[in-house]
């Protein structure tokens, strides 16, 4: 890993997220001007075991900044966690004279970026490319605001319609292992519980508040659960408040890929372009298999073993916000 990146491959793996053009758009533009040879690999990892990849010019990423998903595709690879799989995806980089490599996706795609850099001398960057904002090392994730402004928009919507029913909502939204979006759309559309992985559900102290709030003839409430929760999601947590409240208007509503999808925000753009941009910077300097993020307005690389090893964690303050402002 001595030698100097002359020819980088960028490719989106994993989940989809809203920025992730954005951020293509950065990594190809910035290794252009740099004067470097710039690929793009279809469906993640699989396009260099499969050898679908092409060369990027600048206008290969012409009008894609405002549109979501990926135009390089994205899939998760089965076939790159077995070293007969990396060893095809490094010899098609070394037939092309391929010599970096920028990973933007999750925590399983730096996993395998990290496995990869270890057996072979191909250098990787990683940039978080994920709507749940689950690794740790900085303060943003490409995607999380888009998808967080989806689920307010829709939360706040479905608020108009549960006011003029009197019905109690219970909203379940992506979050597989982190409860981020789950916080932000739940505190930001007043959410009255919100149910997240990272702490474990008292099914009961949910119901003893909604008996109290029926006493007080507080009829209209929102419950917003993260799909991970550890009670079971929103079927589940309603299927209990049906069986305690019987006499609630109860409905169900799973907001679902819809938060996957859409133009992404002007701070996705934001982040996604910097990200981007940062990304080759690093293969230039020699900054090499590190994850790049932002904390503090800042620019930080940290390892990318090290990233996928740690996850964010959701602070007690942020749930004293919650049972405050629901109380």
């Amino acid at each position: 890993m001595e030698k100097k990146v002359t020819k980088i491959a960028v490719l989106t793996s994993g989940g989809d997220a809203p920025g992730m053009n954005a951020a293509i758009r950065a990594v190809v533009r910035t290794g252009n001007y740099y004067g470097m040879e710039v690929y793009g690999s279809m469906r993640g990892y699989q396009g260099l075991i499969d050898d679908d990849i092409f060369r990027m010019e600048n206008r290969s990423v012409a009008n894609i900044i405002q549109r979501g998903g990926t135009i390089l595709k994205t899939a998760r690879c089965k076939e790159f966690y077995e070293p007969e799989g990396r060893k095809k995806a490094y010899d098609t980089l070394k037939k092309r004279g391929i010599n970096g490599l920028v990973i933007i996706g999750g925590d399983g795609s730096f996993r395998g970026a990290g496995k990869f850099s270890q057996e072979f001398d191909i250098p990787c960057i990683g940039l978080a490319g994920t709507i749940d904002k689950d690794i740790a090392g900085t303060d943003f994730t490409i995607g999380f605001d888009t998808a967080v402004n989806t689920a307010v928009e829709a939360i706040d919507k479905i608020r108009d319609t549960a006011d003029a029913h009197d019905r109690l909502f219970i909203i379940e939204v992506m979050g597989r292992d982190a409860g981020y979006i789950a916080l932000h759309s739940g505190i930001a559309t007043g959410a009255e519980h919100i149910l997240i992985p990272e702490r474990k559900t008292d099914i009961d102290h949910v119901i003893d508040s909604l008996l109290e709030k029926e006493k007080r003839k507080k009829l209209v409430n929102m419950i917003v659960v993260a799909e991970g929760d550890g009670f079971g999601g929103a079927e589940e947590v309603a299927r209990h408040v049906k069986q305690k409240l019987p006499n609630a208007d109860t409905r169900v509503c799973v907001l679902g890929h819809i938060q996957r999808g859409g133009s992404p925000s002007c701070l996705d753009r934001l982040i996604a372009s910097r990200m981007g941009y940062h990304a080759v910077e690093c293969l230039m300097e020699g900054r090499y298999n590190v994850f790049v993020g932002i904390q503090n307005n800042k620019m930080h690389y940290i390892p990318l073993q090290n990233a996928v090893k740690a996850k964010g964690k959701i602070s007690d303050e942020w749930m004293k916000i919650v049972k405050i402002l629901a109380s």
